[in-house]
């Protein structure tokens, strides 16, 4: 029986999926989240799952939003657990509703589980899926348990669990496989246990990694009862993707768009950003405007000028990258802020002495001038330590006020320190203009 040109479009999706799921992701991106709906709704949810891990996690959420509840809970069913929790924190309580009616009970009850736990905890981030052992059990009904997890899941070790079901330790399946098959697992335990609660946060999570020199970390509840594990690898994957997402943010594009995405898709996204950024090059070109009187009577300033601004815009940028990385793999909060803004403003100041040695030597050279050099040297000292300043404090009180560091971050700071590069430089000058 011929197939309908719908079960061919069907194959033909499933197909580019399977082989190619980032170009797959790129064109989920570019539909609309009701037409990408659709074609979720249709493929198999292991197959969609792996575009789903490129998919910008707004995106995603925009597109499970509009999918069919059960194909939807299918789809979270299959993700990694850190960005299934994203997701699922992140949907309406309508469609959650739906989607716990038409899951499996399992599935429905890791669903409640998973909403009970805050944002980026272990809770969240756990993979539920774990292999199971009573201490007492013998080698070949550890590998028997083995061969009985569902297809597509992956182990790695073993969680030995106590006659009351409370976490022992692990051992690394390769361990098992050499062992005897009538040794027991408690005579391979690895001792000391180390384990995190489910309601650690990620940057807990973390550290407790980097301090034992983890791969994988337990997350156990009440009386030590195994919940799930952390993976190393999952957690550098999700935060690569934030760190990706921020990167195309502080240029004023959306972590949506690709390489790949439309021309017309390019222009939505971006023009605003422009926009915002030309209604502030207006109040720089407002400050310049105000020394109208001495840049026409020392038209070196002029030249002068976008080497301040120029280095006071780099500074600015060092300390918001760093301070967005912090922020994103939750090494620094908001209580860090004091401390981050005098780190800054010390290494802004002393990088300013740095370059305006160089920078007077120079203008020395080509001007001759005393007082132009001591103008631009205490300058670019003045507008350095404020730019870091401001590159630390803009993101983390942009976190601490609900909005994304990574997309507003960079055109408050470049306005910032090119208005104090400008004001610092021409206001010195004015106050001097007799020694220039």
């Amino acid at each position: 029986m011929p197939r309908s040109s719908t079960d061919l479009q069907i194959l033909l999706a499933e197909d580019l999926l399977a082989r190619h799921p980032d170009e797959a992701a790129d064109r989920l991106a570019g539909m609309s989240p009701r037409v990408a709906a659709g074609v979720v709704a249709d493929i198999d949810p292991q197959v969609c799952a792996a575009a789903f891990r490129t998919i910008s996690p707004a995106t995603a959420l925009d597109i499970l939003e509009a999918t069919e509840p059960r194909a939807a809970g299918n789809l979270l069913m299959n993700l990694l657990p850190a960005r299934a929790g994203a997701i699922w924190g992140g949907l309406g309580d309508t469609q959650r509703g739906k989607i716990l009616e038409r899951v499996s009970s399992a599935d429905a009850r890791d669903l409640r589980v998973l909403a009970t736990y805050p944002p980026e905890s272990a809770g969240r981030l756990r993979d539920p899926r774990i292999a199971v052992c009573r201490a007492t059990a013998s080698v070949t009904d550890a590998l028997a348990r083995v061969k009985a997890t569902p297809a597509g899941q992956t182990v790695h070790d073993l969680f030995v669990v106590d006659s009351d079901g409370g976490l022992v330790g692990t051992v690394p399946l390769h361990e098992v496989v050499q062992s005897s098959a009538a040794s027991s697992l408690e005579t391979l335990v690895r001792q000391p246990l180390v384990a995190v609660s489910p309601f650690a946060s990620r940057a807990e999570v973390v550290e407790t990694m980097q301090r034992h020199k983890l791969a994988s970390l337990p997350v156990v509840g009440p009386h030590n009862v195994p919940l799930g594990v952390l993976r190393l690898s999952e957690l550098i994957e999700e935060v690569g993707k934030e760190l990706s997402a921020d990167l195309v943010s502080m240029t004023g594009a959306s972590a949506e768009e690709s390489a790949l995405s439309g021309s017309g898709f390019a222009v939505r996204k971006r023009l605003p950003w422009l926009l915002v950024n030309l209604a502030t090059a207006f109040l720089a070109a407002t400050v310049v405007g105000l020394f109208e009187d001495t840049i026409a009577q020392f038209t070196a300033l002029a030249v002068l000028l976008p080497v301040v601004a120029g280095q006071s815009g780099n500074t600015g940028s060092q300390a918001l990258a760093v301070v967005l990385r912090g922020l994103a793999v939750r090494e620094i909060t908001r209580r860090q802020l004091p401390r981050v803004a005098l780190k800054e403003l010390i290494a802004g100041a002393l990088n300013g002495v740095g370059v305006a040695v160089v920078a007077c030597a120079g203008v020395y050279v080509w001007s001759k001038s005393i007082g132009l050099v001591v103008v631009i040297g205490t300058a670019m000292v003045l507008a350095m330590a404020i730019a870091g300043v401001a590159g630390a404090v803009i993101p983390i009180l942009l976190d601490a006020l609900g909005q994304d560091p990574a997309q507003s971050s960079s055109i408050i700071l470049t306005t910032v320190t090119d208005v104090f590069g400008f004001l610092s430089f021409l206001g010195l000058a004015t106050a001097f203009s007799s020694m220039i």
